[in-house]
Order: structure tokens, then C-alpha cells, then sequence
């Protein structure tokens, strides 16, 4: 945290407690107490207290205790104008020696002054995540556990907003129950569920089950806050290949309490200094030498963290009546429907494995999930229609309050936020396309005829929808064939006039190479000619992609495997021209400076290689999503039953 910020750290979902504490510590005017109204109304401190608030700013203790000493009763005198003592300050920017030492001179109960905005020291400190300055506090007073600051919240609530991992669990097991209400520890579940501390949330439901289906102050339930979590499951992690292979050999044991058995007890202290010491200098290790793998590690954990709280949650709620259940799942909003437009398949498998009518519930709107689905282009929840058998041709024979039916809602235009996630307004158009012919094949022909309340049929809806994401499809394949097509003209024809220009001349007799009998000259043969035919098929593919007629079903396949092919020729051509340059040079060079075949060769590898990286992230994309299993592709275990 900075040193003139007490919530800079505050993450952005967290906007309630923004208003918990100053925007800045600020410091008294130089010029004294000011005048203005709103000044005298706060009884500004005078500038005499200017060097304890940068002693303490700085954690300079040594200045501070002289002027402590110098002016009696200054360590509980509110010293900016927000009402801050000396060691709100201190615990806000994170001077663990200064708050200790300030502690040790302060009385008991000079801890327990608030600010302005009702926060004590232990409020700030709390918000700084900084575990020992909160112990050197209870230390000295332990009822600060129970003084609540602004809007009525303990120090334990305002870390768990904050998402401080080891504050919380600190501020957790010394809080006793009964400084926590009913609305607290609610509150609380709710904090560390949004917070991603499901370690912690799941040891609250152990203790107190009745949170399951308790409501907070908006009326919403921890089932709620998680239907709103997509990055705190599996399903929304967006991990590279590499990522993915460390997340499926990861193997993870997380006991229902909470965290690893070890990283529980560290957290709460009951291992030795020694082994804690020994512990966590192992993980910082890892850490630091393979990072990728730790986060990977650590996002598992908290995925399966995660699902399990959605598990104890679902069978506390199942054991409800129907009406109550019915009510959970529909005020004030539809956990269900939520994260099925967030796409969080393992929530909706768990609610559905245990309550199958769960598949003909319908919204506002009178939309299933699966239409929901297909109206936020969550594939993975698209996907579990098939696992009901024939029932998904009575889900699919659902039409909304608009008069759309399924298919209607694939002919809609993604949301903005599902489409950015595919790079290039051509691949984003074959996606749709894709979606379109997908659900074509779920619903009953008559369906794809049918007319919506503005008389239009699915087919007449996507094309209008996606009119402008044609436009702007062409556009994106037309710039990038031009521009490639460009390339592979210039080495078709450097390749071509290298052909009859051999290295070394010909023979003046008979008109055969000087040097065709060099292992390099036949090197330089192959090579030059299959830049030449790669070269001349790569300006053929993209002069094909340039002329092509840009039909919506072209940019399924047709478009999509013209690029591919161009952009591998392209690749094939620049990688055998420059073994064409490094043989030329090595042919020349051979009996005067054989040591640079090596240096040439090494050099040789830098354009081919910029030139891979660069394009190879497009080439997949278009292999996998024109070749692929593509996004449909169907668990061969069922995932509902």
C-alpha cells in the first residue's frame, strides 16, 4: 500500500468499503487551521503535529519518540483531518516497527479512538494486510476485535472485503462468536466467496450450516454471489496449453474444511515456528522458480475449493421445501440463469444432478437455461442439452416472450463481451456461423421457418444481425491476403532470377554451373525451387481469398482454409529462401571463410523464427477452429446423469 494511500489496494469489487476510509492521509496545512466551515467543524489539529504524521508516514520512530517525549498526550491526539491518530497512520502505511513501538507507549484503551469515519487503528490495519501489526494490537487490547468501524463492520468483515488472505484467517480465529451477529457472519460468507477465499467460507458453513440459506442485506444468498463467479471455477479459467497439461496433472486433495491440511494449520498456527519456517520458505521456492506452476497449482485448489462450497450450499437448500427452493432460485435474481450466462457448467451440474426439474425452469422471459445459452454463446452450457436425450426437442420447442425460438436466438449477434474473446472479425463470423448450423440441428425443421413477433425467420435475422460483421470479416481477410500476398510475390520473384543466377557462374563451355558437383549447390537447388513453388501457391491462396464472392457460409470453411493454406506456403517459402541465401553463402565463402557457415546459418533462423511467432497464434486458430472438434465438442461421459 502507498505511503500517502490507505485504499489504494482496495480492489474494484469491493466499492462499499471505499467509503470506510480517507481517500488520502492528509496532512494539517502548513498554514495553520483553516477557516472554511467544514474545517472548524472537524477541528483541524495544529501544524505541531506535522512531524509525528511524517515520522509515522515514514516509520521513523526515533523522531517520533522525541516528540512524543517533547509533547505529552500526543499519541492519542488526532493528527490530521480525518481524525487519525498517530497510529491510524503508522498501521495504514505498514510500519510494523513503528506501530510496535507506539503500542508499547500507548495505554489500552488510547487503541480503541476512531477517526471521523468511526475506524479504529485495527480497522486500518485490517485493510493493510498486514498480519502483524493487527497481533500487536490485540495484543495489547483484544476487545478491538469487537469495535466496529464504518458502517457498522468488524475488523475481521473489512479484510475479508479486501480479499487479505492470512489477515483474514487471522482476524477469523481471534474473533470470538459472539462478537459476530447473524447479519455479520452472512455478510462475511458472502465477503470471502466474492474475495475468491473459499477456504475460509467453507470452514464458516461447517461451523454455522444455517449461513447456506441465510440472506443478506440485498436479499441474496451465497448461492447468488457464486452464480456471479465464473474465474472461481474450472470452466472459467483461461489457460494457454502448457497451463492446461500442468492443470490436469496437478493432483489436489482439499479437505471439505478448506485449505491443504498444511497451508490450514500454518494459517492458524498450530504448526512450530520451525516447520512453518521450513514450509513456507518450500512454496516461496517454487514460487519463484516455476511461477506458471504455482498459479496453476493455486488456481486448482480454488476451483475445487469453490465447487465444494456449491455443494454444501445446493444440499442445505434441498433440504427446503419446494416453494422454498423455488423462491431461493428466483429472488432477487436467478442464480440459475446467471451463471448460465457466465457459463459456469460445474455450478449448473451440481444444482441439476440433484434436482433434474431444474431443466424446465424459464425466466422473464420465458428462456431455459439452454436458450440462455445460446443467447450469451456459453457452448459448455449449450452442450449438456444433450445428455436429456429426447427431451431437447421439447426444451428446443421454446419460444420466448418475443416469439423467438431457439434458433432465432442463435441468428442474434454475440454479446460484444463472447465475441472479443476470438481474434479476427472473420473468425468471430465463422463462430456465429457455426452457432447458427449447431442449433439448426437441435431444432425441428418446422422451426427454422418459423417467424418472431417481427415476422422475421432465423435466416432472415442473421443475415440482417450479421451484416456488419460480414463487412467487416472481408475487410480483416482482405487486408491480411494483400499484405501477405505481397510478401510471397516479392520472394517468388527474388527466388525465380536466383535460379539463373547460380552462385559461382557457369561454364563458359558447356553452360553448367561452376560448383554443381558441391553438396551446397544441390542445398541451393532444392531450396530455391521449393521457395519458388511455395511461394507461387501462397499468392495463388491469397488471390483466391481476394476475389472470393464473401458469402456467409464461406467463412465456415472455404475462407478459413484458404488462409491456412496460404500462410503455411508463405511460412515454407521465406524458411527455404533463406536456406537458398545461407548455401549461395556458404558456396562462396566455403574455401575462404568456412568458419561462417555458422554465424549465417544462426542468422538465417531469426526472420523465419519472428515471422512463426508472430503468425502462428492466427494459424491455430483458424486449424482448430476450422479442423477441430470445435467448441461443441460433446463429453463422452454425460454430465447430468
Amino acid at each position: 500500500m502507498s505511503t500517502t494511500s490507505i485504499v489504494s489496494a482496495v480492489p474494484e469489487h469491493t466499492p462499499t468499503i471505499l467509503s470506510c476510509f480517507p481517500a488520502r492521509v492528509t496532512s494539517p496545512s502548513p498554514q495553520g487551521p483553516s477557516t472554511s466551515k467544514e474545517a472548524k467543524s472537524q477541528h483541524t489539529p495544529p501544524t505541531k503535529y506535522v512531524p509525528l504524521y511524517k515520522a509515522a508516514l515514514k516509520g521513523d520512530w526515533a523522531t517520533a519518540k522525541m516528540f512524543l517525549i517533547c509533547n505529552p498526550g500526543a499519541d492519542r491526539a488526532p493528527i490530521t483531518d480525518g481524525h487519525e491518530t498517530a497510529l491510524h497512520i503508522a498501521a495504514g502505511a505498514r510500519r510494523v516497527e513503528f506501530v510496535e513501538e507506539l503500542v508499547k507507549w500507548m495505554q489500552p484503551h488510547d487503541l480503541v479512538l476512531k477517526n471521523k469515519f468511526d475506524n479504529t487503528a485495527l480497522c486500518f490495519a485490517a485493510a493493510s494486510g498486514i498480519t502483524q501489526i493487527a497481533k500487536v494490537m490485540v495484543a495489547k487490547n483484544p476487545t478491538l476485535l469487537a469495535v466496529r468501524g464504518c458502517k457498522r463492520m468488524t475488523p475481521l468483515n473489512i479484510s475479508a472485503l479486501l480479499g487479505n488472505r492470512d489477515m483474514v484467517w487471522y482476524l477469523y480465529s481471534a474473533t470470538g462468536d459472539s462478537v459476530l451477529t447473524e447479519e455479520d457472519r452472512i455478510s462475511l460468507l458472502i465477503a470471502t466467496i466474492t474475495t475468491n477465499l473459499f477456504d475460509v467460507a467453507l470452514d464458516l458453513l461447517n461451523k454455522y450450516p444455517s449461513l447456506a440459506i441465510a440472506r443478506d442485506g440485498n436479499g441474496e444468498t451465497a448461492l447468488h454471489a457464486l452464480a456471479r463467479k465464473p474465474s472461481a471455477f474450472a470452466s472459467g479459467c483461461n489457460f494457454g496449453v502448457w497451463q492446461r497439461f500442468i492443470y490436469l496433472c496437478d493432483h489436489v486433495e482439499v479437505s471439505n474444511i478448506a485449505r491443504d491440511e498444511k497451508d490450514q494449520q500454518v494459517a492458524r498456527g498450530f504448526l512450530t515456528p520451525a516447520v512453518q519456517c521450513l514450509n513456507g520458505l518450500l512454496w516461496k521456492t517454487l514460487n519463484l522458480l516455476v511461477p506458471s506452476v504455482m498459479l496453476v497449482h493455486d488456481t486448482k485448489v480454488m476451483n475445487i475449493q469453490a465447487l465444494e462450497v456449491v455443494k454444501f450450499i445446493w444440499n442445505e437448500i434441498l433440504l427446503l421445501k419446494s416453494w422454498q427452493i423455488s423462491s431461493i432460485l428466483a429472488e432477487p435474481s436467478r442464480p440459475l440463469f446467471t451463471a448460465a450466462e457466465l457459463g459456469i457448467v460445474e455450478f449448473i451440474t451440481v444444482l441439476i444432478q440433484s434436482y433434474p426439474d431444474l431443466i424446465w425452469k424459464i425466466d422473464d422471459e420465458s428462456r431455459s437455461i439452454f436458450h440462455t445459452a445460446v443467447a450469451y454463446r456459453q457452448e459448455k452450457i449449450f452442450n449438456l442439452i444433450y445428455d436429456i436425450g429426447a427431451l431437447k426437442d421439447l426444451i428446443a420447442s421454446y419460444v420466448d416472450s418475443n416469439g423467438n425460438n431457439m434458433l432465432h436466438l442463435a441468428a442474434t449477434l454475440a454479446p460484444s463481451s463472447r465475441l472479443n474473446t476470438i481474434s479476427g472479425a472473420a473468425l468471430q463470423m465463422q463462430r456465429e456461423y457455426q452457432w447458427f448450423k449447431e442449433v439448426e440441428k437441435i431444432v425441428l425443421p418446422l422451426y427454422t421457418e418459423t417467424k418472431n413477433l417481427e415476422v422475421r425467420t432465423p435466416a432472415m435475422m442473421f443475415t440482417e444481425e450479421h451484416a456488419n460483421l460480414v463487412k467487416q470479416g472481408e475487410k480483416w481477410m482482405k487486408n491480411t491476403a494483400s499484405s501477405c500476398m505481397v510478401v510471397a510475390t516479392l520472394i517468388a520473384t527474388v527466388v525465380f532470377a536466383a535460379a539463373f543466377t547460380v552462385p559461382g557462374g557457369n561454364n563458359n563451355t558447356n553452360g553448367t554451373p561452376i560448383f554443381i558437383e558441391a553438396k551446397s549447390f544441390m542445398v541451393f537447388a532444392i531450396s530455391d525451387a521449393l521457395a519458388l513453388f511455395s511461394s507461387a501457391t501462397s499468392v495463388l491462396m491469397f488471390l483466391s481469398i481476394l476475389t472470393s464472392r464473401y458469402a456467409e457460409e464461406d467463412f465456415a470453411k472455404s475462407l478459413p482454409k484458404r488462409m491456412t493454406i496460404g500462410l503455411a506456403t508463405l511460412f515454407v517459402s521465406i524458411a527455404t529462401m533463406m536456406i537458398a541465401f545461407s548455401a549461395t553463402l556458404a558456396i562462396v565463402l566455403d574455401s575462404r571463410m568456412t568458419w561462417v557457415a555458422i554465424p549465417i546459418a544462426l542468422f538465417a533462423c531469426v526472420p523465419v523464427t519472428v515471422f512463426a511467432l508472430l503468425q502462428f497464434p492466427l494459424f491455430i486458430d483458424m486449424i482448430r477452429s476450422t479442423y477441430g472438434f470445435g467448441v461443441f465438442k460433446r463429453s463422452a461421459k454425460p454430465m447430468l446423469y
